[in-house]
């Protein structure tokens, strides 16, 4: 296998895409590209059909996918407001590459899916990119863990745009300003996922004993608000300020674990609460039994967690990655970490110099346990590697 990344900072699209092209050319001189990812700034959505063209034109790849985002991921930086488009490009030998496709019809409440498979027990892993305007990623998700249950997909949705038809989808010489478009992988190559949440825990653990969608009336038989009280006044007053526009609640994937530990939980966003009847809102639906626990987001447990995930991937794989993609929450960088580059770097410095790309996203989809989901405020890595024998 071999991997490439190119960057451009030019204003004008069609010179960033030839100059983003004629070096992923020269570093792979004529081997024959299996997959080419592009993405790019929303500067250049407006000519998003050039860059497809260029693409297409000079690399010839097997299969083209990308997508515009809020900032551009290129090996260790992150351009979260510049100009930019970044390509990454693979040699595959002896893996299989099939485009897929979906829209949403709202009238009909119907899915249209296109070029998906029937489902098989061969292993695969899928690529999925969506504009989050015109689809509900999450019901998407949903029917494919019942067409391909145990299958990872990774993958963001596109940004730069604030409503419908702003953002842009490219797979393969389409040019899209809606729907969802994936890449499904197959064969001689291990996309292992890095799914950092970046919280930690705080408090006790709880069980769900009285719920209503995502509302959640009773913690232990008590009302939710008072748990949550009780857990806000048990922290430190540095970890109050913190909470006051950092606090998350983790509901657990596996519960038939006998110990829960950071990366156990699916984190989720508070959305409010009701000092009436004491219930609180999540950003997902719960259910009674469930087992939970609140979380604390900042950039030392963000960093720490990266870390940690990137550091255990090393030691668990006898082969290191070759290249990778990052799609991370446009929620992170400066914002979060008062400094430019952080999940980029911090990867690089783990995983070494290794061609990388990726994007700023409204949100990003990775596995936890054996199920996918849609994510806030995460890092959503595919590394690419080598398969063991």
């Amino acid at each position: 296998m071999q991997f490439a990344a190119a960057l451009s900072q030019t204003v004008q699209t069609e010179p960033a895409a030839r100059a983003v092209a004629e070096d992923i050319r020269a570093q792979l001189n004529t081997a024959p590209i299996d997959l080419a990812c592009v993405f790019f700034s929303a500067h250049h959505t407006a000519m998003a059909d050039v860059v497809a063209h260029v693409l297409t034109e000079t690399l010839h790849p097997n299969s083209l996918i990308g997508c515009s985002g809020e900032g551009v991921i290129a090996g260790a930086e992150e351009l979260e407001t510049a100009p930019a488009i970044t390509v990454w490009a693979a040699v595959l030998p002896d893996v299989n590459l099939r485009s897929v496709q979906s829209s949403f019809s709202p009238p009909h409440d119907q899915f249209h899916l296109m070029g998906w498979p029937e489902p098989s027990v061969e292993e695969a892993s899928y690529l999925l990119f969506a504009d989050p305007f015109t689809v509900p990623v999450q019901d998407i998700l949903s029917i494919f863990e019942e067409r391909y249950p145990g299958t990872k997909a990774i993958g963001g949705l596109a940004g730069g745009g604030q409503e419908p038809g702003m953002n842009r989808l490219i797979l393969n010489d389409q040019v899209l300003d809606s729907g969802l478009v994936g890449v499904r992988l197959s064969g001689a190559v291990d996309i292992r996922p890095i799914i950092s949440q970046g919280c930690r825990l705080i408090g006790e653990r709880f069980i769900v004993t009285k719920a209503e969608r995502n509302l959640i009336h009773e913690l232990g038989g008590v009302p939710a608000l008072e748990r949550l009280q009780a857990v806000f006044e048990s922290l430190t007053e540095e970890d109050q300020h913190r909470a006051r526009r950092a606090l998350h609640l983790g509901i657990v994937i596996d519960e038939h674990r006998n110990r829960f530990e950071r990366g156990d939980f699916l984190i989720r966003n508070l959305l409010g609460a009701d000092r009436t009847t004491g219930a609180v809102a999540i950003g997902d639906v719960v259910q009674e039994g469930q087992t939970v626990q609140f979380h604390l987001r900042d950039a030392e447990s963000a960093t720490e967690d990266l870390n940690s995930l990137l550091a255990t991937d090393r030691a668990n794989h006898r082969h290191p990655p070759l290249g990778a993609l990052m799609f991370s929450c446009c929620g992170r960088g400066r914002g979060l970490f008062g400094r430019p580059n952080h999940d980029a770097a911090a990867t690089v410095e783990r995983l070494g110099p290794l061609p990388m790309a990726g994007f700023f996203a409204q949100g990003e989809i990775g596995p936890i346990g054996n199920r996918n989901f849609l994510h806030g405020y995460t890092a959503s890595l595919a590394l690419f590697a080598e398969k063991d024998a």
